[in-house]
């Protein structure tokens, strides 16, 4: 395997080195906006060059949801083969109630998501609540920009967290791009609560359910020809190292203040990273073939 985080300027450098990729949504894909010519060309000679595709996004969204959103934004169902979302993990690990942490949650549920979405709960038999003090558990799975902040939460957590209501995160991702930037995203909310003393389970990159639902839809391939692709160091590219996967990380995203521009982009990556765990095989500013 190469040497970690070096640098190289497209992935036909390394397509030999893989048969199967991954590949994160926002900073990767598109900017929420549309989709980056660059990224949609290079989907396409993926396809073409015979490479089995999956999204794989910490969006606590379904996966209908978001290929309808990839669509619009320019990037067709028809493009790739497959795409997962932690909310989707979510979503059927409530359903099944097979293994923890849905096993033993409750019914009566406080919802956080992005826009009142109610997806994440649809045809479950869940009891809605609109106060933590009558929820058996709390499910997390997006952010409106206006209540990102955790001191807006304090209170209702600080209850919740006194009873030890478990929370269940939909969106393990600690910033995501807002209207104004960057704000923080279920996450970073989901660690506010832990502080509080409020037990929290998290679902989707870097943990391992997320990666294994994916491995199973691409075929229960072999992990070390999968390929992971994302701007985050600590959701796709631990989580990649994690499974065994190789990880590309993208410069022009999460880390863009301290990676953008960098005149040596490999040195800095592996300076960012500082461990092990973190460091990808490889890296490049954004994606492009």
């Amino acid at each position: 395997m190469t040497a970690a985080a070096c640098e190289i300027s497209g992935l036909s450098a390394i397509a030999d080195r893989f048969d199967h990729v991954l590949l994160d949504q926002w900073g990767t894909l598109h900017d929420g906006r549309a989709v980056f010519p660059a990224a949609h060309d290079c989907v396409l000679k993926l396809r073409a060059a015979g490479k089995h595709i999956v999204v794989l996004s910490n969006s606590g969204k379904r996966a209908t949801a978001n290929a309808e959103r990839l669509a619009r934004l320019g990037l067709p169902r028809s493009s790739y083969d497959g795409i997962l979302t932690s909310g989707e993990v979510t979503w059927t690990g409530l359903r099944d109630r097979a293994r923890a942490p849905f096993t033993d949650c409750g019914n009566a549920c406080f919802l956080i998501t992005r826009g009142n979405d109610g997806s994440l709960i649809e045809g479950l038999d869940l009891a809605l609540v609109t106060d933590t003090r009558d929820a058996d558990f709390i499910l997390l799975g997006g952010l409106d920009d206006e209540l990102a902040e955790p001191d807006l939460w304090r209170e209702r957590f600080r209850q919740a967290a006194a009873r030890r209501v478990p929370m269940i995160c939909a969106n393990p991702d600690l910033m995501m791009f807002g209207a104004t930037g960057l704000v923080p995203a279920p996450g970073t909310l989901a660690r506010a609560y832990e502080w509080l003393g409020g037990p929290v389970s998290f679902v989707g990159k870097p943990y391992q359910p997320i990666f294994a639902a994916a491995l199973e839809q691409l075929g229960d391939v072999d992990p070390h020809r999968v390929l992971m692709i994302g701007d985050s160091l600590d959701h796709d590219v631990a989580g990649a190292r994690a499974m065994g996967l190789q990880s590309l990380l993208l410069a022009d995203g999460v880390h863009r203040t301290t990676l953008a521009g960098a005149p040596d982009l490999a040195a800095a990556t592996r300076k960012l990273a500082a461990s092990a765990s973190r460091m990808p095989n490889w890296t490049m500013p954004r994606l492009g073939w």
